[in-house]
């Protein structure tokens, strides 16, 4: 199958693009490494051994999105690519919508008029906004708490107009908890651009002596330890379920929606220790207030996924922490 990647420099983008080539799959990736590195892609082909085809274009660019159309036969679309730090957009609102939204508009118009017909989306599970009870299904009221997350929800819902105006589009909507990990090379991971957005990717900072101790943003939430709980998954048990719904979309299900979880909440501070435990490392970290936004607890239920994709998540916390610090102490600084 050919495959075009957008965004596919990234962190869950190159994790997936090393499991869409150990399937044999052609990839073509579409990246304007706004905040990703080439670097990545050139790791990934030291891992696979395998090459693909790359263009440094932006999405918002119609022409180029159209000659890439022109170029390759695609058979399916998996599309990562968008701004995604909760609070840029809470300060810069329309760079968010424009890009986010005028992107996926183009993507898809491109994909239309070069009769491809399947898209699997990289959506989030911060379109259940603060949820009335915990786990998580697909059939849970949506709505979101700042604008990265409006985003996810607007494109689910122009996705979902496509389908209702043309059937015969096959679209994936993958609701997706807290990637965590790293590939067990240590060659790719998580290297954000700046002060890290996440949860491990602080914690492995620290660890790594990059910062000086991590923030735990409340500790009087209705939790275990009153600390904010999430469902954290390896990136590479999310990079399959990206093949799994691939899969799933050539026997033309219309649109389909998964969560792809563990199902199992971890709070700050479990997570903390797990890591000191993978790594051998302190960790140390301060109470500060809560950050606005934030919710007590959000985890998932992916049993709809397990049936219907024949997918679950594999890899526990402990081989969460011990991946991402294999990452981060084999590349302190990242790709630079």
């Amino acid at each position: 199958m050919n495959v075009l990647v957008t965004g596919g420099a990234g962190y869950i983008g190159s994790h997936t693009i090393v499991e869409l080539q150990n399937e044999g799959h052609e990839v073509i990736v579409i990246d304007n490494f706004s905040n990703s590195s080439k670097e990545s892609l050139k790791r990934v082909k030291e891992i696979t051994g395998k090459d693909l085809s790359l263009y440094d274009d932006d999405l918002l660019d119609k022409e180029a999105v159209d000659s890439i159309f022109k170029k390759h036969e695609i058979d399916s679309v998996i599309h990562f690519a968008g701004y995604k730090a909760v609070g840029e957009s809470v300060s810069k609102p329309m760079m968010y919508y424009d890009n986010n939204l005028g992107s996926t508009i183009i993507l898809c118009e491109a994909m239309k008029k070069h009769g491809v017909r399947n898209i699997v989306f990289s959506s989030s599970a911060t379109v259940y906004g603060d949820p009335h009870k915990v786990p998580i299904t697909e059939d849970f009221p949506l709505s979101a708490t700042n604008p990265y997350g409006r985003t996810k929800l607007f494109i689910e819902y122009i996705l979902k107009d496509l389908h209702i105006a043309n059937s015969s589009w096959n679209i994936a909507l993958l609701r997706y908890f807290n990637p965590v990990g790293a590939h067990k090379s240590g060659r790719i991971g998580e290297d954000p651009n700046d002060i890290p957005n996440n949860l491990m990717p602080f914690v492995s900072q620290v660890a790594v002596g990059k910062r000086d101790k991590l923030s735990v943003f409340g500790d009087d939430y209705p939790t275990t330890d009153g600390t904010g709980v999430r469902d954290y998954i390896h990136v590479v048990d999310l990079a399959l379920g990206h093949l799994k719904a691939l899969e799933k979309l050539e026997s033309n299900p219309g649109l389909v929606v998964y969560n792809l979880g563990t199902g199992k909440g971890t709070s700050v501070l479990e997570m903390v220790k797990a890591f000191e435990e993978a790594s051998g490392k302190k960790v140390p970290y301060k109470i500060t207030a809560r950050r606005p936004g934030d919710i007590a607890s959000c985890f998932a239920d992916s049993a709809k996924a397990n049936n219907e994709l024949d997918w679950k998540a594999q890899r526990g916390i402990k081989e969460m922490c011990e991946d991402a610090w294999r990452w981060q102490s084999q590349n302190p600084n990242g790709y630079s």
